[in-house]
């Protein structure tokens, strides 16, 4: 037997500390606003990351240029009760606060989940819970002051019994699915919208845009008659770019929440496209960016957004 040599390590060449940011993770918040007997609820999870000179905390371990992360837990509670307004102002808002009060932060990364809540009954002060999705927004601020945000949803859940079709894909010896033309199509919609940087600093109506994404993303879905979750994800994202200039792209993961025909011949039973047994894994992932021509392929801000292509 050989030994591949192994070359020597360039032993003259210098160690310095490359990209890197730190902050507070998944801080929760929770905001009553009380300035009326109809009270309203604001249910988030905040994640402040700051970029800067850090380059002496971690060689040296001198921490005077770390801005401690507990108190960037407490800036989100403060700034809070000021108001929160859109998740995407109040991303803005911390951003500002920071690159404003330290003079070595440079910019950052910050992040927010909002969880929706609804009345019982119309109450003035009692809510539930609402399951049906989670709102997001990132925000990242450059060296040069530049902000760019990408607003989302995840864990909208969607289904329809009818109007879609999967068949003239191609057949191996491994192939066992069978050609259909009425299946149920089901999906967890996960999507991110990034903005275009100008727009956003002519100014943005986040929540009327987060509304009309959502509801022009549910529209398609039930509208297109789909011969592959492809084309129903490619559709969605070409309604909203069409509907909304202001987003320069939008990027979408849906799983395929398969739904199989349950055979009940054995039964003595006939099965007329009625009882499925509904698999949670495996199953198949469908990801894809619906963008304008001429957009720029890789925006900065998606390298810090994972699990997205």
């Amino acid at each position: 037997m050989t030994t591949a040599s192994t070359a020597p390590a360039n032993t003259s060449t210098k160690i310095v500390l490359g990209q890197n940011q730190y902050g507070k993770a998944e801080v929760r918040l929770v905001k009553i606003t009380r300035d009326t007997d109809r009270h309203q609820i604001q249910d988030l999870n905040v994640t402040s990351q700051l970029h800067g000179d850090f380059t002496e905390a971690h060689a040296s371990g001198d921490n005077g240029r770390v801005v401690p992360t507990d108190t960037q837990k407490n800036t989100v509670y403060g700034l809070a009760r000021n108001g929160v307004g859109s998740i995407e102002e109040f991303l803005v808002n911390l951003g500002e606060h920071f690159t404003g009060e330290f003079e070595w932060i440079t910019g950052g990364r910050w992040a927010a989940q909002q969880f929706f809540w609804d009345r019982i009954n119309d109450h003035d002060h009692a809510f539930s819970q609402n399951k049906s999705e989670v709102r997001t927004a990132v925000l990242e601020i450059s060296a040069d002051g530049e902000k760019n945000i990408v607003s989302g949803l995840e864990d909208l859940t969607v289904l329809k019994s009818t109007g879609s079709e999967f068949h003239g894909f191609p057949k191996d010896r491994y192939t066992t699915l069978k050609e259909t033309s009425d299946r149920i199509l089901a999906t967890d919609v996960t999507a991110r919208w990034r903005y275009d940087a100008e727009a956003i600093k002519a100014g943005i109506d986040f929540d009327a845009v987060y509304t009309s994404v959502r509801q022009l993303l549910l529209t398609a879905f039930a509208n297109t008659h789909s011969y592959a979750l492809q084309q129903t994800m490619f559709e969605m994202g070409k309604d909203v770019l069409e509907a909304h200039p202001e987003i320069a792209e939008i990027k979408m993961s849906l799983p395929n929440k398969h739904h199989f025909l349950v055979d009940l011949e054995p039964f003595g039973q006939d099965n007329p496209n009625e009882v499925f047994f509904a698999a949670d894994r495996p199953y198949g992932l469908i990801e894809a960016t619906v963008t304008r021509e001429g957009t720029e392929a890789t925006h900065a801000i998606w390298t810090n957004i994972p699990a997205f292509i």
